[in-house]
C-alpha cells in the first residue's frame, strides 16, 4: 500500500439480530480491500457498544467511533431498507458525530427487497448532505438480497455488483483526493 493512500471507514449500518449485513459487508470490505489505493476499517455497528440513549457527554465508545470516522477519509455505508427507511442505529450513528464527516465523500451498498434498499439510501443523501458531506452519484445495491448471495458469502452474480462497487470506489477516490488537496489550500469553514 503507498504512503498516500486514502482510508476508507466502510460503516455496517445495521445491527439486528440475525443481520444480512455481515454477508452484504463483508463481501464489500473485500471488494474495496483490492483497491490499491485504499486501505479499509470496518467499522460495525453492532460491534461498538455505543449507548442506546444520546448521552449528555460522549462516552468512552462514542470517542473511539468519532476518532475512527475523523482518521477517515471517505466512507461507505452499507445499509438495509426497513420499512421504506434506514436503521434507527444508523441514524444515532451519523448523528453522533459532526466535523467527522465534513467535505468527505459518501458512498453507499444497500440491500433489501424489491427496491434493493434505495429508499434507504435516497433518506441519507439528505443527511449527509446537511453535515456537509458529499455523497457519490453511483451505489451498489441488492433487490431481494437474501436470495442474490451464495453460500460462501459472494453474489451468484459475479460481474454486475463488482464492476457496479468498482465504479463507486473510483468516484470515491477521486472526491476523496479533491477534498484532501481543497482542505490544504482553503480550510472548510
Amino acid at each position: 500500500m503507498s504512503e498516500d493512500a486514502l482510508r476508507l471507514g466502510i460503516i455496517v449500518g445495521s445491527t439486528r439480530e440475525g443481520r444480512f449485513a455481515a454477508t452484504v459487508a463483508g463481501w464489500f470490505a473485500d471488494v474495496a480491500q483490492q483497491h490499491p489505493e485504499l486501505v479499509v476499517d470496518v467499522i460495525d455497528l453492532a460491534e461498538l457498544g455505543l449507548p442506546a440513549v444520546h448521552p449528555a457527554a460522549a462516552t468512552p465508545e462514542l470517542r473511539e467511533y468519532a476518532a475512527r470516522l475523523a482518521a477517515a477519509d471517505a466512507f461507505v455505508v452499507v445499509t438495509p431498507e426497513y420499512n421504506h427507511g434506514y436503521p434507527a442505529s444508523l441514524k444515532f450513528a451519523i448523528d453522533s458525530a459532526h466535523v467527522q464527516w465534513q467535505t468527505k465523500p459518501v458512498g453507499f451498498v444497500s440491500y433489501g427487497g424489491i427496491s434493493g434498499g434505495l429508499r434507504a439510501v435516497e433518506q441519507l443523501r439528505q443527511v449527509f448532505a446537511e453535515l456537509h458531506a458529499v455523497t457519490v452519484r453511483d451505489s451498489v445495491s441488492f433487490h431481494d438480497a437474501h436470495g442474490r448471495f451464495d453460500e460462501t458469502g459472494n453474489p451468484k452474480d459475479s460481474t454486475g455488483p463488482a464492476a457496479a462497487a468498482k465504479t463507486m470506489l473510483d468516484q470515491i477516490v477521486w472526491w476523496a483526493r479533491a477534498a484532501a488537496e481543497a482542505r490544504i489550500r482553503r480550510p472548510y469553514r
